[in-house]
Formats: C-alpha cells, structure tokens, sequence
C-alpha cells in the first residue's frame, strides 16, 4: 500500500491572501490532506479578476496567513501563456491529483487549458469540485466554457444535486459524486450569546434572523425584507441582521427598507467579514 506521504496533491483554486468562503474551504481542504498525511500544495491566484471586473471593495484579506499551508500565487486568470507556463509546471512535478475549484465559467480557460498541459504526463488525476456549472447570473457563452472546462477533467465531485445533474447535461460517461457541503470548523472556537451580541452591539433582549454573505440579486434579499415586512413579524421581540458587502446597487434595497418601514427592525452590516469575525455571527 502507498504511504500517503509519498502522495503529491495540488489544489488549484483561490487562497490566502484571498478573501472570502471558496479561500477558507480549499485551505481547509489543504489542512485536511495534510492531516491524513499527504504532501499539498495550493496554486493560488496572483490575478484572480481584473480590478474592473470585481464589484467588492478589494479581493484581499485582513486576516493572519493561515499557518502550515504551502501556497503558492502564481496563476493568472486572464494571461494565456501564464496558463501554459503553470500547466507544464505541474505537469513535470506529477502530483498523484490535481483537485480543481471551479466555481464560476471566467475560470474555464484558465484551468482547462491547464488541465489539459497536466494530462499529458499520463499520470495527474484530476478532479473539479465543481461550486457551479451553470451560474446563477447566467450569459449566452457560459455553457461553452463550462463544456471546455468539463472535458479536461477525469472526473467531478459536486455539493449539490442540481449541479451534479448539470454536469450529467455536458458529460455522462465520467465519474462524478454528490457530497453535501461539510460544516466549517476552522473558525475558531464557538462563543457565548451573550459575548455575540456585545461584540457585535446587539440588544441580548431581542432575537435575531441573520441574511450572511455577499448580496447579489439571486441571493433574495429583496424577497426576504418583503417577508419581514409581514406585520406578523412585528409583533415579536426579533430583529433581521443583514451582514455582508454589496456586490450590487444597494440603494434599491435601503429603499425597500425604508419604504416597508423596516429601518428600526433591522441591524445593517453592508461590509465584507473576516474570518476572525465570524464566530460572533454563529454563535
């Protein structure tokens, strides 16, 4: 039997300095590899959008590096000989797999024309967990760089059935698993009600309905301050919470609030929130 760690595996997908969920999964999924003994290393993004491109404030985090991870940002999202240079790269170091984190149709170039370089030396395995085929905000191309994308793995890994169903749309004959989303446990320690709510300035005598993450139109934002707005809700000691940067126009939705008469029921957290914040929004 292969003692794991004689086992490269490459993760390709975003990492500190990064910011945001998909940086926190794959490094958590790095820890985990390297917990059962395999040697991992993280290709990260030196460019993952063009700064027109990106509706946030920044794409990089405030947060500490992460501690024993070796990362290496060096992949250019949009730079076609830089896919060439990275693809021959791993290829000639041979990791065992090649776990790709394909999340959006913009990245299918990029890796899938660094996927295909790494096959080539008939050895890397690669698998795509693959976050979306088919976006939520989908264009008239996206299908096409998402077949490109497909056909340059070996097989996929998917956390929700109606992706699993997509890529069964693109490819049929390869491998491809369901598994849910795991829980995060990388956050740090669980804290007290109490401590929450004074770190975060929250009234203890109220009870509190959180909306956490970037707010785009498909998350429903509008559709959930329309249902709060139900005078039902009114009569009961609880508050909304709404913690996360606006990747759209938010002046629609401080409308909406103002126009339902929500703005004293609602505690309004429009910027992004780091890694070392979070255990106060899960308490």
């Amino acid at each position: 039997m292969t003692n794991p760690s004689d086992i490269e595996v490459f993760i390709l997908g975003t990492a500190y300095p990064l910011r945001g969920g998909l940086a926190s999964f794959n490094e958590r999924l790095a820890r985990a590899f390297k917990d059962a003994g395999y040697k991992v290393t993280l290709y990260n993004f030196s460019l993952q959008y063009p700064s027109f491109l990106f509706p946030g404030k920044t794409q990089y985090s405030t947060d500490s590096p992460p501690e024993g991870l070796d990362i290496l940002s060096k992949v250019n999202s949009i730079n076609p000989f830089n896919w060439l240079k990275i693809g021959r790269e791993i290829r000639n170091r041979r990791p065992r797999l090649l776990v790709l984190r394909y999340w959006m149709p913009f990245m299918a170039p990029c890796m899938g024309t660094i996927a295909r370089i790494v096959k080539k030396n008939h050895f890397t395995k690669i698998v795509a967990i693959t976050d979306n085929i088919i976006p939520h905000e989908a264009r008239f191309y996206d299908s096409c760089l998402s077949k490109y994308f497909l056909k340059s793995c070996h097989g996929f890994i998917a956390m929700s059935k109606t992706v699993l169903d997509d890529i069964g749309h693109f490819d049929k004959t390869k491998p491809r698993k369901f598994y849910p989303h795991p829980l995060y446990d990388n956050y740090g320690k669980p804290i007290s009600r109490e401590e929450a709510c004074q770190r975060l300035n929250l009234d203890p005598s109220f009870n509190y309905m959180l909306f956490f993450g970037f707010i785009r139109q498909y998350k429903g934002l509008d559709i959930l301050l329309q249902a709060f707005a139900d005078q039902r809700f009114e009569k009961l000691p609880l508050k909304l919470l709404i913690a996360g940067e606006f990747y759209i126009d938010p002046r629609p939705y401080y409308r909406m609030i103002d126009e339902l008469k929500l703005s004293q029921r609602i505690v309004m957290h429009d910027s992004f929130i780091s890694n070392s914040e979070i255990p106060a929004w899960f308490c």
